[in-house]
């Protein structure tokens, strides 16, 4: 009877310890995804065209120190390298995409994502033996050792700061840099216009019917000053 109760019992009570420890594992990062329709951190609208912002996103990431690959005017992707210690090291990628706002031809909406990947460093003892047939069945091991560096860890950044740090140096290089849509003001500065040139019109002829009063008077003189003269 003794024996039947404490089998059952333990039975109780490893059942136990199997439900507190379920209970207190951690839930998946996936399943906390709320997908919101609030702002989000990694996004941000701009009032340029997507060309535009995409190439202040390329220059911000170069002005940063990082690698950046752009093979289309929609898309970036840049990397960048750190080493805290000296057996860790860790990789930054950049993901920004660019898309058409609201008003497709002024502005645009930029989407980045940030990862993080973690390294470390391993070490690795091989060893082999090589036979000496002079000797007999006699091996004599052979070791070395070799380091490498083994990815132990990759997670999207989720800092709010990290991205607005981002997006505001998007917006400085936006603000310096010639668009390629330049922006029209509304005043128009005259004195920058080309001055019309206009074609000089014909002088007229005079009408056969009209004779010249100053070349007449000086082609014909009066009857009575020319029986002067005589």
């Amino acid at each position: 009877m003794s024996t039947s109760l404490l089998k059952t019992t333990a039975a109780s009570l490893c059942g136990l310890l199997i439900l507190a420890a379920c209970s207190s594992a951690p839930t998946p990062k996936f399943q906390q995804e709320l997908f919101e329709t609030g702002a989000s951190p990694y996004a941000r609208n701009f009032n340029s065209s997507v060309t535009d912002t995409c190439e202040a996103a390329r220059r911000a990431l170069l002005s940063q120190g990082y690698l950046t690959t752009m093979t289309r005017n929609d898309t970036v992707d840049g990397t960048k390298n750190f080493q805290p210690t000296g057996d860790t090291h860790v990789v930054v990628e950049f993901h920004v995409v660019c898309t058409p706002g609201e008003e497709a031809s002024s502005s645009s909406i930029v989407y980045v994502n940030a990862v993080q990947n973690g390294f470390a460093l391993k070490k690795s003892d091989t060893s082999a033996s090589v036979g000496l047939s002079v000797l007999g069945s006699l091996s004599l091991p052979i070791r070395s050792n070799s380091d490498a560096m083994v990815k132990i860890s990759s997670e999207t950044i989720p800092s709010g700061k990290f991205y607005d740090r981002f997006f505001g140096l998007v917006g400085h290089y936006l603000q310096t840099v010639v668009r390629t849509e330049p922006v029209v003001s509304d005043r128009i500065e005259t004195h920058l216009l080309p001055v019309p040139v206009e074609a000089a019109a014909p002088t007229p002829s005079p009408s056969p019917d009209i004779a010249d009063p100053i070349g007449k008077a000086a082609s014909v003189q009066p009857a009575s000053e020319a029986a002067l003269v005589r």
